[in-house]
Protein backbone atom coordinates (compact mmCIF):
# COMPACT_ATOMS: atom_id res chain seq x y z
CA UNK A 1 0.00 0.00 0.00
CA UNK A 2 2.86 2.61 1.00
CA UNK A 3 4.57 1.50 -2.60
CA UNK A 4 1.69 2.29 -4.04
CA UNK A 5 1.25 5.32 -2.96
CA UNK A 6 4.60 6.09 -3.52
CA UNK A 7 4.42 5.16 -7.09
CA UNK A 8 1.49 7.34 -7.50
CA UNK A 9 3.40 10.03 -6.35
CA UNK A 10 6.11 9.92 -8.39
CA UNK A 11 3.47 9.56 -11.18
CA UNK A 12 2.21 12.17 -10.73
CA UNK A 13 5.62 14.36 -10.10
CA UNK A 14 7.00 13.15 -13.49
CA UNK A 15 3.69 14.40 -15.07
CA UNK A 16 4.11 17.74 -13.58
CA UNK A 17 8.25 17.79 -14.36
CA UNK A 18 7.02 16.81 -17.76
CA UNK A 19 4.36 19.52 -18.51
CA UNK A 20 7.19 21.84 -16.93
CA UNK A 21 9.42 20.78 -19.00
CA UNK A 22 7.47 21.11 -22.44
CA UNK A 23 6.33 24.39 -21.13
CA UNK A 24 10.17 25.68 -20.34
CA UNK A 25 11.03 24.17 -23.84
CA UNK A 26 8.38 27.05 -25.28
CA UNK A 27 9.75 29.84 -22.79
CA UNK A 28 13.29 28.83 -24.58
CA UNK A 29 12.21 29.62 -27.98
CA UNK A 30 11.58 33.09 -26.88
CA UNK A 31 14.17 35.89 -28.26
CA UNK A 32 17.40 36.07 -26.05
CA UNK A 33 17.23 38.60 -23.62
CA UNK A 34 18.94 41.35 -21.72
CA UNK A 35 20.61 40.54 -18.05
CA UNK A 36 17.40 42.06 -16.35
CA UNK A 37 14.97 39.72 -18.50
CA UNK A 38 16.90 37.17 -17.53
CA UNK A 39 16.51 37.94 -13.87
CA UNK A 40 12.63 37.69 -14.81
CA UNK A 41 13.41 34.74 -16.18
CA UNK A 42 15.09 33.06 -13.08
CA UNK A 43 12.08 34.40 -10.64
CA UNK A 44 9.56 32.68 -12.62
CA UNK A 45 11.28 29.31 -12.94
CA UNK A 46 11.67 29.43 -9.17
CA UNK A 47 7.99 30.10 -8.63
CA UNK A 48 7.60 27.10 -10.87
CA UNK A 49 9.88 24.68 -9.51
CA UNK A 50 8.23 25.90 -6.03
CA UNK A 51 4.66 25.24 -7.23
CA UNK A 52 6.12 21.53 -8.13
CA UNK A 53 7.95 20.65 -5.01
CA UNK A 54 4.25 21.07 -3.30
CA UNK A 55 2.75 18.19 -5.04
CA UNK A 56 0.73 19.83 -7.99
CA UNK A 57 -1.50 17.20 -9.53
CA UNK A 58 -1.43 15.47 -13.26
CA UNK A 59 -4.74 17.71 -13.80
CA UNK A 60 -2.65 20.62 -14.04
CA UNK A 61 -4.31 21.98 -17.17
CA UNK A 62 -3.02 23.77 -20.51
CA UNK A 63 -4.96 26.77 -19.02
CA UNK A 64 -3.00 27.15 -15.88
CA UNK A 65 -0.01 26.75 -18.58
CA UNK A 66 -0.97 29.56 -20.75
CA UNK A 67 -1.95 31.78 -17.50
CA UNK A 68 2.01 31.05 -16.65
CA UNK A 69 2.82 31.96 -20.48
CA UNK A 70 1.12 35.72 -19.77
CA UNK A 71 2.82 36.23 -16.85
CA UNK A 72 6.13 35.44 -17.87
CA UNK A 73 5.35 37.52 -21.25
CA UNK A 74 4.19 40.65 -18.69
CA UNK A 75 7.31 39.59 -16.45
CA UNK A 76 10.07 39.78 -19.34
CA UNK A 77 8.56 42.68 -21.39
CA UNK A 78 8.50 44.77 -18.20
CA UNK A 79 11.83 44.07 -17.19
CA UNK A 80 13.16 45.18 -21.15
CA UNK A 81 10.98 47.98 -21.26
CA UNK A 82 12.85 49.21 -17.89
CA UNK A 83 16.05 48.46 -19.53
CA UNK A 84 15.30 50.76 -22.26
CA UNK A 85 14.11 53.81 -20.10
CA UNK A 86 17.19 53.23 -17.89
CA UNK A 87 19.39 53.37 -21.17
CA UNK A 88 17.64 56.25 -22.53
CA UNK A 89 18.52 57.95 -19.71
CA UNK A 90 21.77 58.80 -20.43
CA UNK A 91 20.76 59.65 -23.92
CA UNK A 92 17.90 62.47 -21.81
CA UNK A 93 20.98 63.66 -19.85
CA UNK A 94 23.58 64.40 -22.68
CA UNK A 95 20.92 66.39 -24.59
CA UNK A 96 19.78 68.61 -21.35
CA UNK A 97 23.49 69.26 -20.98
CA UNK A 98 23.87 70.49 -24.65
CA UNK A 99 20.87 72.60 -24.27
CA UNK A 100 21.91 73.98 -21.26
CA UNK A 101 25.86 74.66 -22.41
CA UNK A 102 23.97 75.69 -26.07
CA UNK A 103 22.10 78.68 -24.17
CA UNK A 104 24.85 79.80 -21.71
CA UNK A 105 27.27 79.91 -25.01
CA UNK A 106 25.24 82.46 -26.82
CA UNK A 107 24.83 84.89 -23.45
CA UNK A 108 21.40 85.19 -23.15
CA UNK A 109 21.49 88.85 -21.67
CA UNK A 110 22.46 89.37 -25.12
CA UNK A 111 20.31 87.86 -26.81
CA UNK A 112 17.45 89.80 -24.99
CA UNK A 113 18.94 93.20 -25.67
CA UNK A 114 19.13 92.11 -29.40
CA UNK A 115 15.56 90.60 -29.40
CA UNK A 116 14.04 93.52 -27.62
CA UNK A 117 16.23 96.49 -30.03
CA UNK A 118 14.80 94.75 -33.11
CA UNK A 119 11.02 94.10 -31.90
CA UNK A 120 11.23 97.62 -30.78
CA UNK A 121 11.99 99.58 -33.61
CA UNK A 122 9.76 97.07 -35.80
CA UNK A 123 7.06 98.16 -33.63
CA UNK A 124 7.98 102.00 -33.96
CA UNK A 125 7.46 101.94 -37.39
CA UNK A 126 4.55 100.20 -37.45
CA UNK A 127 3.14 102.64 -34.96
CA UNK A 128 4.51 105.44 -37.40
CA UNK A 129 2.62 103.48 -40.74
CA UNK A 130 -0.32 101.95 -39.54
CA UNK A 131 -1.80 102.22 -42.62
CA UNK A 132 1.17 100.28 -44.54
CA UNK A 133 0.78 97.12 -41.85
CA UNK A 134 0.65 93.54 -43.67
CA UNK A 135 0.57 90.07 -42.41
CA UNK A 136 3.25 89.11 -44.80
CA UNK A 137 6.03 91.19 -43.17
CA UNK A 138 5.42 89.08 -39.89
CA UNK A 139 7.61 86.83 -41.70
CA UNK A 140 10.11 89.11 -42.86
CA UNK A 141 10.27 90.51 -39.35
CA UNK A 142 11.20 87.13 -38.11
CA UNK A 143 13.51 86.14 -40.31
CA UNK A 144 15.50 89.44 -39.81
CA UNK A 145 14.99 88.68 -36.15
CA UNK A 146 16.58 85.20 -36.48
CA UNK A 147 19.30 86.74 -38.62
CA UNK A 148 20.46 89.11 -35.75
CA UNK A 149 20.30 86.28 -32.86
CA UNK A 150 22.66 84.47 -35.21
CA UNK A 151 24.84 87.46 -35.70
CA UNK A 152 24.99 87.90 -32.21
CA UNK A 153 25.48 84.12 -31.00
CA UNK A 154 28.47 84.53 -33.75
CA UNK A 155 29.80 87.38 -32.17
CA UNK A 156 29.86 86.18 -28.37
CA UNK A 157 30.87 82.62 -29.13
CA UNK A 158 33.92 83.73 -31.23
CA UNK A 159 35.14 85.80 -28.11
CA UNK A 160 34.39 82.71 -25.57
CA UNK A 161 36.99 80.48 -27.83
CA UNK A 162 39.38 83.05 -27.85
CA UNK A 163 39.12 84.21 -24.53
CA UNK A 164 39.28 80.16 -22.37
CA UNK A 165 42.04 81.32 -20.09
CA UNK A 166 40.47 84.49 -19.00
CA UNK A 167 36.93 83.02 -18.77
CA UNK A 168 38.31 80.20 -16.46
CA UNK A 169 39.37 83.35 -14.00
CA UNK A 170 36.33 85.76 -15.02
CA UNK A 171 33.31 83.62 -15.75
CA UNK A 172 34.02 80.23 -15.12
CA UNK A 173 30.47 79.24 -15.90
CA UNK A 174 30.79 79.55 -19.65
CA UNK A 175 30.62 76.61 -21.14
CA UNK A 176 34.02 76.01 -22.90
CA UNK A 177 35.77 77.34 -19.89
CA UNK A 178 34.12 74.65 -17.66
CA UNK A 179 34.27 72.17 -20.04
CA UNK A 180 30.46 71.75 -20.91
CA UNK A 181 30.96 72.64 -24.66
CA UNK A 182 34.37 71.66 -27.01
CA UNK A 183 36.05 74.43 -28.62
CA UNK A 184 35.33 72.12 -31.94
CA UNK A 185 31.49 72.41 -30.99
CA UNK A 186 32.05 76.11 -30.22
CA UNK A 187 33.07 76.59 -33.78
CA UNK A 188 30.88 74.54 -35.40
CA UNK A 189 28.29 76.67 -33.72
CA UNK A 190 29.77 80.10 -34.36
CA UNK A 191 30.59 79.03 -38.44
CA UNK A 192 26.65 77.83 -38.70
CA UNK A 193 25.21 80.99 -37.26
CA UNK A 194 27.28 83.34 -39.49
CA UNK A 195 26.50 81.29 -42.13
CA UNK A 196 22.94 81.46 -41.59
CA UNK A 197 22.77 84.67 -40.85
CA UNK A 198 24.33 85.87 -43.99
CA UNK A 199 22.13 83.69 -45.66
CA UNK A 200 18.68 84.90 -44.07
CA UNK A 201 19.83 88.32 -44.80
CA UNK A 202 21.24 88.43 -48.43
CA UNK A 203 17.86 86.63 -49.40
CA UNK A 204 15.54 88.82 -47.48
CA UNK A 205 17.26 92.13 -47.08
CA UNK A 206 18.84 92.87 -50.31
CA UNK A 207 23.22 93.96 -50.32
CA UNK A 208 22.88 97.21 -48.22
CA UNK A 209 21.72 95.57 -45.62
CA UNK A 210 24.23 92.93 -45.97
CA UNK A 211 26.76 94.94 -46.20
CA UNK A 212 25.58 96.61 -42.50
CA UNK A 213 25.14 92.99 -41.34
CA UNK A 214 29.13 91.78 -42.69
CA UNK A 215 30.18 95.04 -40.76
CA UNK A 216 28.89 94.08 -37.74
CA UNK A 217 30.30 90.47 -38.09
CA UNK A 218 33.92 92.02 -39.24
CA UNK A 219 33.89 94.18 -36.40
CA UNK A 220 32.72 91.42 -34.24
CA UNK A 221 35.64 89.12 -35.12
CA UNK A 222 38.63 92.02 -35.30
CA UNK A 223 37.44 92.54 -31.50
CA UNK A 224 38.40 88.93 -30.22
CA UNK A 225 40.71 87.29 -32.71
CA UNK A 226 44.29 87.48 -32.63
CA UNK A 227 45.85 89.11 -34.24
CA UNK A 228 43.86 92.13 -34.39
CA UNK A 229 42.02 91.55 -30.72
CA UNK A 230 41.22 95.08 -30.13
CA UNK A 231 39.64 94.07 -27.37
CA UNK A 232 43.37 94.60 -26.04
CA UNK A 233 42.85 98.71 -27.08
CA UNK A 234 40.56 99.85 -23.97
CA UNK A 235 39.16 102.72 -26.19
CA UNK A 236 38.91 101.16 -29.82
CA UNK A 237 37.27 98.29 -27.64
CA UNK A 238 34.08 99.93 -26.26
CA UNK A 239 33.53 101.98 -29.92
CA UNK A 240 33.39 98.74 -31.33
CA UNK A 241 30.85 97.78 -28.83
CA UNK A 242 28.94 100.81 -29.07
CA UNK A 243 28.67 100.92 -32.65
CA UNK A 244 27.55 97.29 -33.15
CA UNK A 245 25.20 97.35 -30.16
CA UNK A 246 24.22 101.26 -30.70
CA UNK A 247 24.38 102.48 -34.57
CA UNK A 248 24.10 99.21 -36.28
CA UNK A 249 21.51 97.84 -35.04
CA UNK A 250 19.15 100.68 -34.73
CA UNK A 251 19.95 101.95 -38.25
CA UNK A 252 19.90 98.97 -39.86
CA UNK A 253 17.05 97.31 -38.55
CA UNK A 254 14.73 100.62 -38.98
CA UNK A 255 16.04 100.89 -42.47
CA UNK A 256 15.28 97.49 -43.01
CA UNK A 257 12.07 97.95 -41.73
CA UNK A 258 10.94 101.15 -43.67
CA UNK A 259 12.29 99.64 -47.03
CA UNK A 260 9.87 96.14 -46.18
CA UNK A 261 7.03 98.93 -46.29
CA UNK A 262 7.76 100.49 -48.99
CA UNK A 263 9.24 103.54 -47.60
CA UNK A 264 12.10 105.90 -48.09
CA UNK A 265 14.56 106.14 -45.58
CA UNK A 266 14.22 109.21 -42.57
CA UNK A 267 15.59 109.88 -39.75
CA UNK A 268 11.77 110.80 -37.75
CA UNK A 269 12.92 112.39 -34.12
CA UNK A 270 12.08 109.10 -31.91
CA UNK A 271 14.41 106.92 -33.90
CA UNK A 272 17.07 109.71 -34.01
CA UNK A 273 16.73 109.60 -30.16
CA UNK A 274 17.05 106.09 -30.01
CA UNK A 275 19.95 105.54 -31.63
CA UNK A 276 21.57 108.44 -29.70
CA UNK A 277 20.50 107.25 -26.54
CA UNK A 278 21.28 103.31 -27.19
CA UNK A 279 24.85 104.10 -28.56
CA UNK A 280 25.97 106.25 -25.63
CA UNK A 281 24.02 103.17 -23.34
CA UNK A 282 25.85 100.56 -25.27
CA UNK A 283 29.59 102.55 -24.79
CA UNK A 284 28.28 102.60 -20.80
CA UNK A 285 28.22 98.87 -21.28
CA UNK A 286 31.36 98.06 -22.96
CA UNK A 287 32.95 100.07 -20.20
CA UNK A 288 31.49 98.66 -17.42
CA UNK A 289 31.46 95.46 -18.47
CA UNK A 290 35.11 94.78 -17.48
CA UNK A 291 34.22 95.62 -13.87
CA UNK A 292 33.70 91.66 -12.91
CA UNK A 293 36.11 90.88 -14.99
CA UNK A 294 39.43 93.02 -13.49
CA UNK A 295 41.12 89.82 -11.85
CA UNK A 296 41.29 87.67 -14.83
CA UNK A 297 42.06 91.05 -17.69
CA UNK A 298 45.22 92.06 -15.18
CA UNK A 299 46.25 88.04 -15.26
CA UNK A 300 46.46 88.56 -19.14
CA UNK A 301 47.21 91.49 -19.89
CA UNK A 302 44.31 92.57 -21.27
CA UNK A 303 43.89 96.82 -20.94
CA UNK A 304 40.90 97.94 -20.38
CA UNK A 305 39.80 101.28 -18.25
CA UNK A 306 38.84 99.17 -15.03
CA UNK A 307 42.17 97.64 -14.97
CA UNK A 308 44.02 101.48 -15.38
CA UNK A 309 41.70 103.53 -13.37
CA UNK A 310 39.94 101.42 -10.84
CA UNK A 311 36.21 99.71 -10.35
CA UNK A 312 35.20 102.78 -8.62
CA UNK A 313 36.19 105.27 -10.76
CA UNK A 314 34.87 103.57 -13.38
CA UNK A 315 31.68 102.42 -12.16
CA UNK A 316 31.18 106.54 -11.12
CA UNK A 317 31.82 107.29 -14.87
CA UNK A 318 29.60 104.50 -16.19
CA UNK A 319 26.57 106.07 -13.94
CA UNK A 320 27.53 109.50 -14.51
CA UNK A 321 27.21 108.60 -18.20
CA UNK A 322 24.25 107.28 -17.95
CA UNK A 323 22.75 109.94 -15.97
CA UNK A 324 23.37 112.47 -18.52
CA UNK A 325 21.43 110.14 -20.74
CA UNK A 326 18.65 110.41 -19.03
CA UNK A 327 18.83 114.10 -18.64
CA UNK A 328 19.22 114.55 -21.80
CA UNK A 329 15.81 112.35 -22.72
CA UNK A 330 14.07 114.75 -20.21
CA UNK A 331 15.61 117.83 -21.82
CA UNK A 332 14.46 116.58 -25.29
CA UNK A 333 10.52 115.69 -24.57
CA UNK A 334 10.86 119.27 -22.23
CA UNK A 335 11.79 121.30 -25.84
CA UNK A 336 10.83 119.04 -28.47
CA UNK A 337 6.95 117.93 -27.05
CA UNK A 338 5.35 118.00 -30.87
CA UNK A 339 8.04 114.54 -31.33
CA UNK A 340 7.59 113.17 -27.76
CA UNK A 341 5.07 111.89 -25.00
CA UNK A 342 6.16 114.32 -22.31
CA UNK A 343 3.25 112.54 -19.59
CA UNK A 344 5.18 109.62 -20.42
CA UNK A 345 8.79 110.14 -21.89
CA UNK A 346 9.64 112.60 -18.49
CA UNK A 347 8.83 110.86 -15.40
CA UNK A 348 9.86 107.54 -16.92
CA UNK A 349 13.40 108.58 -17.54
CA UNK A 350 13.17 110.58 -13.95
CA UNK A 351 12.49 107.34 -12.17
CA UNK A 352 15.29 105.41 -14.01
CA UNK A 353 17.83 107.79 -13.27
CA UNK A 354 16.77 107.72 -9.47
CA UNK A 355 16.50 103.75 -9.66
CA UNK A 356 20.34 104.09 -10.94
CA UNK A 357 21.16 106.61 -8.31
CA UNK A 358 20.36 103.95 -5.93
CA UNK A 359 21.82 100.93 -7.28
CA UNK A 360 25.57 103.37 -7.18
CA UNK A 361 24.56 104.00 -3.81
CA UNK A 362 23.86 100.10 -2.80
CA UNK A 363 27.53 99.38 -5.01
CA UNK A 364 29.28 102.17 -2.74
CA UNK A 365 27.99 100.80 0.20
CA UNK A 366 28.85 97.42 -0.70
CA UNK A 367 32.27 98.43 -0.96
CA UNK A 368 32.35 97.22 -4.48
CA UNK A 369 32.81 93.47 -3.91
CA UNK A 370 32.59 90.83 -6.79
CA UNK A 371 28.89 90.18 -5.98
CA UNK A 372 27.80 93.94 -5.77
CA UNK A 373 29.33 94.44 -9.06
CA UNK A 374 27.97 91.84 -10.59
CA UNK A 375 24.34 93.12 -9.47
CA UNK A 376 25.48 96.43 -10.86
CA UNK A 377 26.25 95.25 -14.07
CA UNK A 378 23.55 93.45 -14.64
CA UNK A 379 21.15 96.36 -13.37
CA UNK A 380 22.76 98.04 -15.91
CA UNK A 381 21.51 95.97 -18.50
CA UNK A 382 18.02 95.96 -16.94
CA UNK A 383 18.10 99.39 -17.30
CA UNK A 384 19.06 98.94 -21.10
CA UNK A 385 15.77 96.48 -21.49
CA UNK A 386 13.26 99.11 -20.28
CA UNK A 387 14.59 101.59 -22.51
CA UNK A 388 13.58 98.99 -25.24
CA UNK A 389 9.71 98.29 -24.21
CA UNK A 390 8.80 101.96 -23.41
CA UNK A 391 10.33 103.31 -26.68
CA UNK A 392 7.56 102.81 -28.92
CA UNK A 393 5.40 104.81 -26.56
CA UNK A 394 7.22 107.98 -26.31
Amino acid sequence: MELACSSCSSLRFSSVLTHQDTAASRYRKLPPTSPSCKAANFVLKSSKNLSSSAGLHIGYTNFSKTVSYRKYRHISIRACSQVGTAGSEPVLDKLSQFKDAFWRFLRPHTIRGTALGSLSLVTRALIENPNLIRWSLAMKAFSGLIALICGNGYIVGINQIYDIGIDKVNKPYLPIAAGDLSVQSAWFLVLLFAMAGLLIVGINFGPFITSLYCLGLFLGTIYSVPPFRMKRFAVVAFLIIATVRGFLLNYGVYYATTAALGLSFQWSSPVAFITTFVTLFALVIAITKDLPDVEGDRKFQISTLATKLGVRNIAFLGSGLLLANYIGAVVAAIYMPQAFRSSLMIPVHAILALCLVFQAWLLEKANYTKEAISAYYQFIWNLFYAEYLIFPFI
